[in-house]
């Protein structure tokens, strides 16, 4: 980087504090400028130091991390990886609709350890982020539809399309969201999702977009079958593979390989996807960081599927669409609001 990254940490804890000061102060390339106890301490140094990047909690006495949330992004927009404990509501996602970028799980116990073995992921989402343009996270219409389809897909569409997997990463839980919403009533294609998301999550969120939508959306789980008018999302920390059983398909979940960085990973299901469905895939490469989903778009669409990848325009990170679109396999680079009406389309809607 061209300069040090400068951090931000907010926490009411004293251990989390100096713990996640001392993982951040180890890297060369990040500078931990202060740290706050509460979020009016928190917006008091962000506006007197202006950092690049903040990691917040989200339980804090006079002051929570929704509250500065709210304020920091009206007055002074700035990059926010929440540090969060709470892995069994849906609070995390809340903050990511207040403008959180990204959100790393860390141990429930006050005083643990454990919390160290977050350092990797810590480190890796600060140098992802910290330069991520706050304009598109902030601009509503990037999460809105822009009305009427374009005039290139206003007609039917061909119908081939019968199963559609969507990768996504950094900024993902808002665009799904965005698509999800766009679909008003039940049809008869099959969705599944590999979203970059910890254990502990994926089941909230996914309760969380079945409240939004007109399509039944639930967290995956071995032995579960792709219907029609279902959406699947693969459970953190695992992969979602596929397998044929008469006439029907059925989701496994399973562990990684190391060499898996990014999990649930989007290479592992397009690949999957790919055998089994082979023409009838549409493959969808959302925002995010890495590069996860590049391996998986070349199969899927040798294989006879499609494949579409969100537009620079409207992506937090650009890392994910970049590098599959640089596959040369994508059939179409769309921005966000018309990613539902895309998807529609190829699907014969």
């Amino acid at each position: 980087m061209r300069s040090k990254v400068r951090v931000l940490v907010v926490d009411d804890s004293a251990y989390n504090r100096r713990t996640i000061v001392k993982m951040l102060e180890a890297v060369p390339w990040i500078e931990v400028v202060s740290y706050a106890c509460d979020g009016e301490e928190g917006l008091r140094k962000l506006f007197d130091l202006k950092p690049d990047l903040i990691t917040l909690d989200l339980e804090m006495p006079r002051m929570d991390g929704f509250a500065f949330l709210r304020i920091a992004m009206q007055n002074r927009p700035t990059p926010v990886i929440v540090v969060s404990a709470r892995s069994e509501d849906e609070n995390v996602f809340k903050a990511l609709e207040f403008g959180a970028v990204e959100f790393i799980a860390k141990p429930s116990m006050k005083l643990s350890p454990e919390l160290f073995n977050i350092r990797e992921d810590l480190v890796r989402k600060v140098r992802e982020i910290a330069r991520t343009d706050m304009a598109k996270v902030m601009n509503p219409s990037r999460l809105k539809s822009q009305g009427a389809p374009p005039r290139e897909v206003a007609r039917r569409g061909t119908g081939q399309i019968s199963q559609v997997l969507i990768g996504a990463s950094t900024g993902g839980p808002p665009a799904l969201q965005t698509i999800f919403t766009g679909i008003r009533q039940p049809i008869p294609v099959a969705f599944a999702i590999s979203q970059h998301m910890p254990p502990g999550f994926t089941r909230a969120f996914a309760e969380r977009l079945n409240k939004f939508s007109a399509l039944e959306i639930s967290e995956a789980c071995s032995g579960d079958v792709m219907e029609p008018g279902r959406v699947l999302i693969a459970p953190g920390g695992k992969n979602l593979a596929f397998t044929r059983r008469g006439d029907d398909v059925i989701v496994h979940t399973v562990d990684p390989t190391p060499e898996q960085r990014y999990v649930p990973s989007v290479d592992a299901m397009f690949a999957s996807a790919s055998e089994v469905f082979r023409a009838s895939a549409l493959g969808v490469v959302l925002t995010g960081m890495g590069n996860d989903g590049a391996r998986g778009v070349v199969p899927l669409k040798e294989r006879g599927g499609q494949v579409i990848a969100e537009a620079e325009e409207t992506s937090v990170v650009f890392g994910m669409p970049k590098e599959a679109i640089a596959t040369g396999k994508v059939d179409k680079v769309v921005p966000l609001p018309r990613i539902c009406n895309e998807i529609l389309w190829r699907c014969g809607y």
